[in-house]
């Protein structure tokens, strides 16, 4: 199985990384793709896969740091883009959504930052790790001026409505499921239970995630979540969309493998 997007690269992994790693492969989960969301989380997830096997990389800027733009950014985040393990451009995207600890980041520089990585994207010919918070209508304007230039890529964490997905399905995107699939209800802001999105959603174009150290599964909700925990949301999935665990795993990894062109 593959976690697809998480962050072992983030502090809260410091003290057992290497236990995290074991328990994941113990239960069958091979591949991890740690994903970047500044230039220090993108050096340090390039730095898993260069130590680890199975450990794959994403390099990007997270929209909630488009007003904190390190000198010289792009060039640093092409030179890390040149590694044979970094698979994808991204986290990067739109995010409106009202946090406590971090309001909205100014609008217009979140859409300068998320075409500058399609752009460092298109040059390298890698996927996007697309982040969307209540931000799918801007999203899919700017994806599809510069479709032409868009490798495909992953909506991750998926959330919205039908004619969202559906949308995103017909642009050849893949969707990513996380652990708040288990979860009841809708969320705040939106209109659609993500259990209804998955049922609606095609296996062919379902990718397998954990977005660890958040969005822990139920029963877990509230632990710092990891990679293991993506059996939780694949058996979730098995039984939302009513077919077999086996099927979900073997479908869920082929399209990561196909999208990221993971070895």
């Amino acid at each position: 199985m593959i976690d697809a997007h998480c962050h072992l690269n983030f502090r809260d992994f410091e003290k057992d990384l290497e236990e995290v790693i074991n328990r994941a492969r113990e239960r069958g989960v091979n591949k991890i793709i740690n994903v970047g969301s500044n230039l220090e989380t993108s050096k340090k997830a390039v730095e898993l896969a260069k130590r680890f096997k199975g450990l794959y990389a994403t390099v990007g800027i997270h929209p909630h740091h488009a007003d904190k733009l390190e000198k010289n950014w792009e060039e640093e985040l092409e030179e890390l883009t040149k590694h044979p393990k970094v698979v994808a451009i991204g986290e990067t995207g739109l995010d409106n959504f009202r946090y406590q600890s971090n309001g909205i980041t100014n609008s217009k520089l979140q859409k300068d930052l998320f075409i500058k990585h399609i752009e460092i994207a298109h040059k390298f010919n890698l996927p996007l790790m697309i982040h969307n918070r209540q931000a799918g209508k801007e999203i899919l304007e700017i994806v599809n001026f510069y479709k032409k230039d868009i490798a495909g890529g992953l909506f991750h964490c998926f959330s919205g409505d039908v004619g969202f997905l559906k949308k995103v399905l017909d642009l050849g995107f893949y969707i990513g499921f996380d652990g708040n699939i288990t979860y009841k209800g809708i969320a705040k802001g939106e209109t659609t239970s993500l259990s209804d999105l998955v049922k609606i959603a095609p296996m062919e174009r379902i990718i397998l995630e954990t977005d660890a150290p958040y969005l822990s599964p139920i029963p877990l909700r509230g632990s710092r979540n990891e990679p293991v925990n993506v059996i939780i949301t694949a058996e979730a999935i098995d039984q939302i969309k009513n077919i077999s665990f086996s099927e979900v795993k073997k479908r869920t990894t082929e399209n990561s493998i196909s999208l990221f062109k993971l070895k």
